[in-house]
């Protein structure tokens, strides 16, 4: 039979594996505000119409990686890899003794039911992909159904959304009556500099009480590679802008990225971002508790 026309799902990077140890020692009950869990594909398999095919990071390589880096706690975000089936999230929450937290993926008619079991399961936001990478737009009228049914559960919006396309999307922002999250601040490409339209754009968003972002994955917006310290002041300002309101993930095991970090080496450079103690408690662990409601 022809397999001409069939979509192929492209292998992405592996992760590194060998982080360094972090110099910087985050302080107690730290949480890795983003990151992911990656099959095992024969026990939780991805989905058919994925746009890539990871190599298996389960819920065991994460859990050493946290041991390794100093992080207790962590919210594991449901990748487009394994689509609206939350499985293999489900179950590394099942296992973690409630230090995980989720974000789960979920159909515009999800039942109750369905929502019920994932809340009574550790998760507490709704993640909408709007990248053009990993399908672009998605329907604005699901989009609200979802809103509308996470709503009432206490749950966050977390949107993987480039801030170029903020403006776009304004007026939906502004609309929400829930917390909401733009990943990775927002995506700015950082040799445009924090005066660029989109960055702007950023920062103006954060003013409104609701907006989080998470200051993670510098290596997605530098120009100029390893160690990717043109990110820095992106992380600054955002800061600046909104210290009770600003997450930080190691993002692994980094999907679709073009250059692969060390998960060590990005500990060490959010702690020469952001060089106030306290400020770094409060994005590693007072800021989680208030989102995700750690205990």
């Amino acid at each position: 039979m022809s397999t001409a026309g069939i979509h192929e799902p492209k292998k992405i990077l592996a992760p590194d594996p060998y982080p360094i140890k972090p110099r910087y020692t985050p302080p107690p009950n730290a949480c890795d505000g983003h990151c992911h869990v990656f099959g095992p594909a024969a026990k939780f398999p991805y989905a058919a119409n994925r746009s890539y095919t990871p190599e298996d990071a389960g819920r065991e390589r994460l859990a050493a990686l946290h041991k390794h880096l100093g992080f207790s706690r962590a919210v594991i975000v449901q990748a487009s890899c394994h689509g609206t089936d939350n499985s293999a999230m489900m179950d590394a929450l099942a296992h973690s003794n409630g230090a995980w937290r989720g974000v789960a993926m979920v159909k515009p008619d999800v039942s109750e039911k369905e929502l019920e079991r994932l809340h009574a399961g550790g998760v507490r936001g709704a993640r909408i992909n709007f990248v053009a990478h990993l399908g672009g737009a998605p329907d604005m009228k699901a989009v609200n159904a979802v809103v509308e049914r996470i709503t009432p559960l206490g749950w966050h919006l977390q949107l993987h959304l480039d801030a170029q396309d903020i403006r776009q999307y304004r007026s939906f922002l502004d609309g929400l009556k829930i917390p909401f999250i733009v990943d990775h601040m927002g995506r700015p490409e950082a040799k445009l500099g924090v005066k660029q339209d989109a960055f702007l754009q950023m920062l103006d968003l954060m003013r409104n009480p609701l907006a989080w972002t998470k200051v993670s994955g510098p290596e997605r917006i530098s120009s100029t590679g390893k160690p990717f310290h043109d990110a820095e002041p992106f992380v600054r300002e955002l800061i600046a802008a909104a210290p009770d309101r600003i997450l930080w993930g190691t993002d692994f095991p980094h999907p679709n990225v073009k250059i692969m970090p060390n998960d060590g080496e990005l500990v060490d450079l959010f702690a020469k971002f952001c060089d106030d103690e306290s400020m770094r408690k409060k994005i590693l662990v007072d800021n989680p508790v208030t989102l995700y409601g750690f205990e």
